[in-house]
């Protein structure tokens, strides 16, 4: 498979529908009424897709690992305020569940891109064809 675009990204794919879930999930009872840790969910669920994107773009596989890194950190960053919200009672354990296994399917889609373009020449820019391995 040819990635022509960001959106061909199977990782950036994920972390679209993980937003959309987590949108939907916060919206609901208690959890909507915390603003402060909504939107500190929605910033750092956002953050992951983003920085798919924009690495792709940056112009060179090095400066892609780095945004894809910041990708993995900042789906560290959800995991952990799911924690927060399964502890005080926002979310239910199979909400939890879901999310984190949202999650991993993302981060190791990641690190396999991480690998991929480390041992790589292929420039990650606007316009380059980077073959999925």
């Amino acid at each position: 498979m040819i990635l022509k675009k960001f959106e061909d990204i199977e990782s950036w794919q994920l972390a679209r529908e993980l937003i959309k879930y987590l949108y939907t999930l916060t919206s609901q009872q208690k959890f909507s009424k915390d603003y402060a840790l909504k939107d500190q969910l929605h910033r750092a669920s956002v953050s992951i897709m983003l920085n798919i994107a924009e690495g792709f773009n940056s112009g060179s596989n090095q400066s892609f690992i780095n945004f894809l890194k910041y990708s993995v950190r900042s789906a560290a960053e959800v995991k952990s305020i799911m924690y927060i919200a399964l502890d005080l009672n926002y979310i239910s354990k199979s909400n939890f569940d879901e999310v984190v296994k949202k999650l991993e399917a993302i981060t190791n889609l990641l690190a396999g891109l991480i690998r991929y373009l480390s041992r790589t020449n292929i420039k990650a820019k606007l316009g380059s064809k980077i073959q999925k391995s």
